[in-house]
């Protein structure tokens, strides 16, 4: 087995130890997700005639918002390695209000990306060639390459660069490690775990939610059950083994260099003892 798959081996079976160390986390990922967002379903029932109602109507939102974040910090600390230098759990979970702002922010561009991706693929069909705009540079082929580009960059380019900082600010507030963020960017491995996890978790739920069921109004609810479940088994999923994935490549400890190593010597070797050479050559006396 070469050097990188066994390396790449190791980084596997270490992912598989830290979510069995977390596995309290995972199973509220599972859990208090689901039930956070059936409480943010119910909270947009709730009536606003009376004054109790309304503070109610505050107040939910701004727990939920809490507990969803202290569950996500929460589960960045336990599946990476403490250098007791940890800020407290509920500053750590505030400060990921930075980089939701900012991962907000990036949002909105892209919809407004979106938003003129007709407008941009015909221009760019008009200034092609009478033979390209037949043939390669259509307009469909120029929507379709537009619309893959901006999906890539909303759901593999802005999470593989937010993530890393967000979940170092879960451990260390804004003394960020910068050095050990910056080197996880440039990490191969890194962008491949982004790549798989939001295939699995975005790309694959789309295909078979946006599919029209048939059959009978019964047989249509019981798809679209199995839908929405299956998508928020891939989606949690995957987002877990990606916070888990990340705390393998973010850990500090590597292996030791190959020149530290002991090297068995033969006891054989080594310079010849001249002196004890002579003493063999004496014949013994008679």
């Amino acid at each position: 087995m070469s050097e990188g798959a066994a390396m790449n081996k190791g980084k596997i079976k270490e992912l598989f130890t830290r979510l069995a160390r977390g596995r309290v986390w995972v199973a509220l990922q599972f859990g208090l997700t689901l039930l956070l967002i059936l409480l943010g379903l119910a909270w947009t029932r709730l009536p606003d005639k009376h004054a109790w109602q309304v503070f109610l109507t505050l107040l939910i939102p701004v727990l939920l918002a809490t507990s969803a974040l202290e569950l996500q910090a929460g589960t960045v600390r336990k599946f990476a390695d403490d250098d007791s230098k940890r800020v407290k759990l509920v500053w750590g979970a505030m400060t990921l209000l930075v980089w939701i702002a900012v991962g907000a922010a990036a949002w909105v561009l892209l919809d407004w990306c979106d938003d003129q991706i007709p407008l941009w693929a015909g221009y760019l069909n008009s200034r092609a060639s009478a033979h390209a705009r037949a043939t390669t540079f259509t307009y469909d082929h120029i929507q379709h390459a537009l619309t893959a580009l901006e999906w890539i960059l909303r759901w593999i380019v802005l999470p593989a660069k937010a993530i890393p900082y967000a979940a170092a600010s879960a451990q260390w507030g804004i003394r960020l490690p910068w050095r050990r963020v910056i080197r996880l960017l440039w990490n191969w491995r890194w962008w491949t775990g982004v790549v798989l996890t939001s295939l699995v978790g975005v790309w694959l739920p789309s295909q078979f939610i946006n599919k029209t069921p048939s059959g009978s109004v019964s047989a249509q609810v019981w798809a679209v059950g199995f839908k929405l479940a299956g998508a928020y088994l891939l989606a949690v999923s995957s987002w877990v083994l990606l916070l888990a994935w990340w705390a393998v490549l973010f850990s500090p400890r590597q292996a030791p260099p190959t020149e530290e190593a002991l090297v068995a010597i033969p006891v054989s070797k080594g310079p010849p003892d001249r002196e004890l050479k002579a003493k063999a050559d004496i014949p013994p006396p008679e």
